[in-house]
């Protein structure tokens, strides 16, 4: 079995896959050897690949370096079952091309568009040669609720929450709607750019952000929320195997 670690910035998820099949995710503040220890209780864990976008504390790292499995982090030197022409593999979010070839594993030979909607909302291009592109970043949600009500003098900080407003009748209602709509129309409009630009491209949604707008969309679409741990699990495989 391996043992995946997703370790974002509010957050970790360990997910437990047999060969390709997701079995467990658990999510926790933050990774500690602790949990680590009573994954490997539960689980025969023969491998292990960590994914961070924080630094792990010494302590952690060390126990996980000295078990017994193999053991690999993600980085931009770390072998790919795709081709990367990304050109500056150093600054790529590692969770953006985790789920770039999440994706590819499940259609490969295929034009991706992978959208990942989190603190920020990524849009990914994956060609049918199996090549990540690249793509774009854009802010997510809280970023823009945020915004409106730091860099102006008067507008609130509302919470984030699903709408269909179109016209909003007061000051939060229309603070919603315009955020809300907002995203929705961008992840639309970037749909409907890059299929003109990429023939039978197929289209992945995936983040914690995402959900709001999975039934909005009117472009068919490939909704799968454990995108980026399917891709680690991926490229863990990959690197035992070489």
């Amino acid at each position: 079995m391996n043992l995946i670690i997703d370790q974002g910035n509010s957050a970790v998820k360990i997910a437990i896959f047999e060969q390709d099949r997701l079995l467990v995710v658990e999510r926790y503040p933050l990774l500690t050897a602790e949990i680590v220890a009573d994954f490997l209780s539960r689980f025969p864990v023969k491998a292990i690949i960590l994914c961070s976008v924080i630094s792990i504390d010494l302590h952690t790292r060390q126990y996980l370096q000295n078990l017994p499995v193999y053991f690999t982090e993600l980085t931009h030197h770390t072998p790919l079952p795709i081709q990367n022409e990304y050109e500056t593999p150093e600054t790529l979010g590692k969770d953006r091309i985790a789920a770039a070839v999440g994706a590819n594993w499940l259609l490969p030979n295929a034009n991706l568009l992978i959208i990942d909607a989190g603190t920020a909302i990524t849009y990914d291009i994956v060609s049918s040669e199996n090549t990540f592109l690249g793509g774009t970043i854009s802010p997510g949600a809280k970023i823009r609720f945020r915004a409106l009500h730091e860099f102006t003098g008067k507008l609130p900080l509302v919470e984030e929450k699903t709408t269909d407003l179109l016209i909003g009748r007061n000051t939060i209602e229309a603070i919603t709607a315009g955020v809300m709509q907002g995203i929705e129309f961008e992840i639309e409009g970037y749909i409907t750019l890059f299929m003109q630009k990429y023939s039978n491209l197929s289209v992945f949604l995936t983040g914690r952000g995402s959900i709001p707008f999975v039934a909005k969309l009117k472009n068919p679409i490939f909704v799968e929320l454990n995108l980026v741990l399917i891709g680690l699990n991926r490229i863990l495989t990959y690197n035992v195997q070489l």
